[in-house]
């Protein structure tokens, strides 16, 4: 079995969990998904089956949209809902002040990683430091944030959508709002509402796929919104053997086909952006 499938993952599982479960009813073990999700958390988790597992990494990198929800008033040391209460503090804010806070997140940043994590320091998990009450450095990480908007306010609730890049936690930009807002909060709850081009109208839930009531995607349907160029003959002969060819594209990644199909994703290789080599390979995909 080949494809994506995509998941609505239901709250208090996680993305393992899923995976795990699919797995089981699909019966093959060559799967893998393209994003984690919190257990708290539902929304789309892009599911990549035998040999669009070639994919992950690539899907892996989109943005990502989710429409989160900050309780007020308390801070938790997991960041959301499901931790213990570490602080609590007032609040006197309104929705022009959390909008005019909103907008100073827009554009790169640092981000530093939450402790209850699976992000490894020194081959061990952040969560399993938390849990041992270590000390540890937090890593720092880049992001990009591309679009965040006040949904609603009301009480001690604010909801709020943004697109962000790869590695951003919903979780630690929650606390710097609150921090922005000279308050505490914690997350309450967290949808993702998109990846990449793929949507929350388009998942199925783990009930579907046990009824069978499911559609796979296939890698060029996956890969339609990259830039695709159609090969000859004489290239193909090149590209199947994983040879280094001449950059006639535009931009850094291209899908290259022949007979209508995928056979390979290549990626700019040289500083001079002269040339390119292979990312992925599909060369099986041509009967």
């Amino acid at each position: 079995m080949n494809g994506i499938i995509l998941i609505n993952k239901p709250i208090n599982f996680t993305s393992r969990d899923v995976v795990n479960k699919l797995s089981g009813i699909l019966h093959t073990k060559k799967i893998g998904h393209t994003g984690t999700l919190d257990p708290i958390a539902t929304g789309v988790l892009v599911v990549c089956i035998g040999n669009t597992t070639k994919l992950c990494e690539l899907l892996t990198s989109e943005y990502k949209e989710y429409i989160a929800t900050i309780k007020l008033g308390i801070k938790t040391d997991t960041l959301d809902i499901t931790g213990n209460i570490v602080e609590e503090n007032e609040y006197n804010i309104n929705e022009t002040l959390i909008k005019e806070v909103l907008n100073t997140f827009l554009g790169h940043s640092t981000q530093t990683t939450p402790i209850y994590s699976a992000v490894k320091v020194n081959g061990k998990k952040l969560y399993e430091y938390a849990r041992e009450g270590k000390s540890i450095e937090l890593p720092k990480r880049e992001i990009d944030i591309k679009n965040i908007e006040l949904i609603s306010y009301q009480k001690d609730e604010i909801k709020f959508k943004t697109t962000v890049s790869k590695g951003t936690y919903i979780r630690a930009l929650i606390d710097d709002i609150c921090t922005k807002l000279n308050t505490v909060g914690t997350m309450s709850s967290l949808i993702r509402t998109k990846q990449g081009k793929f949507t929350l109208e388009e998942t199925y839930t783990l009930s579907d796929v046990e009824k069978g009531n499911f559609k796979l995607l296939s890698i060029d349907e996956a890969l339609s919104d990259l830039n695709t160029i159609e090969i000859d003959e004489a290239l193909y002969g090149k590209v199947k053997n994983g040879a280094i060819i001449e950059k006639t594209f535009n931009g850094n990644i291209v899908c290259l086909k022949y007979q209508n199909k995928i056979i390979a994703i290549y990626k700019t290789y040289d500083k001079d952006k002269t040339k390119a080599k292979p990312f992925k390979m599909f060369i099986n995909n041509v009967d």
